[in-house]
């Protein structure tokens, strides 16, 4: 008995050592790329560095971080363009969840159609936007037959701004949309049947039955879409550049940490930075 106590004890330890073998190589990753950055970049926070010369300043990378009116405006850009993102985007994907709910056939196939602009890589999507808010771009022609004039989406703050609120929302709608409809979908009928016997209507099931059950998938998706949207960089980066042209309307939180630490080799402001949107993603989370 002891012997096969004893060979069960081996068996179960190469077993363990197999899978932690398997394991390493990632482990390793999150250690190096991670793990490392993570306490690295915050040990950096309280020193001024160009990456070979540094002098500990203890708190003022923080204090010239919310100081500076760069980074007040990157701040306001980034918060301007998530807050419409999501204003305009919630509603919209709910209701075309919905119609694609109440469809019989064919959902799968716009699912994938609407979702396709979500898995396209970022500088791509920025990319094609130049082309889409140019001044003979499509969104030009389009708004030209409904009889408003051309504008020049990039050449001025507030209308660069709202193309990048385009973009978001273009890239975007297609993850909205099937979040809402596997939501939708998780609805059991037997509540629709219930109202239709007691006479209700479809908009008087979508307030007393849809809207209050999918009250989760707006929370969810409100929460997400701020935590994605304060960490934009590469599309808008496509569209207006390192320092978010025109007048850094363009200039995001993200944007701000990289010009700082890859443009002007300040990597203890960077870092500084970088934390204080770790902490307000953080805030997020915490709701999430």
């Amino acid at each position: 008995m002891e012997k096969r106590s004893s060979c069960r004890k081996q068996k179960n330890h190469r077993s363990s050592l197999i899978w932690f073998l398997f394991l390493l190589p990632a482990i390793l990753g999150i250690i190096l790329f991670i793990a490392y950055p993570t306490i690295e970049s915050f040990r950096l926070s309280f020193f001024k560095s160009n990456g070979t010369v540094e002098k500990f300043v203890g708190l003022k990378n923080y204090i010239y971080v919310f100081n500076n009116e760069v980074f007040r405006k990157a701040f306001f850009n980034t918060f301007m363009i998530t807050f419409f993102q999501i204003v305009i985007t919630l509603p919209i994907a709910f209701l075309i969840a919905c119609g694609i709910n109440y469809l019989e056939i064919g959902k799968n196939l716009l699912k994938c159609l609407f979702f396709i602009p979500y898995v396209t890589p970022a500088i791509a999507a920025g990319t094609l936007f130049l082309f889409v808010l140019h001044p003979n771009g499509i969104l030009n022609q389009f708004t030209g037959l409904l009889g408003i004039p051309s504008i020049s989406w990039l050449e001025n703050g507030w209308s660069a701004r709202f193309g990048a609120v385009f973009l978001s929302v273009w890239r975007g709608m297609g993850f909205n949309v099937v979040i809402f409809l596997a939501y939708l979908q998780a609805i059991s009928p037997e509540y629709y049947e219930a109202a239709q016997i007691d006479g209700c209507g479809g908009v008087q099931s979508m307030r007393y039955i849809t809207l209050p059950l999918m009250k989760n998938a707006f929370g969810v998706l409100f929460i997400m879409g701020w935590i994605n949207g304060l960490q934009r960089f590469t599309d808008v980066y496509a569209l207006g550049g390192m320092t978010g042209s025109p007048a850094r309307a363009l200039h995001t939180l993200v944007a701000f940490i990289y010009e700082r630490g890859f443009g002007n080799f300040e990597f203890g402001v960077a870092s500084a930075a970088s934390y204080i949107l770790f902490a307000i993603i953080f805030i997020f989370t915490l709701f999430n």
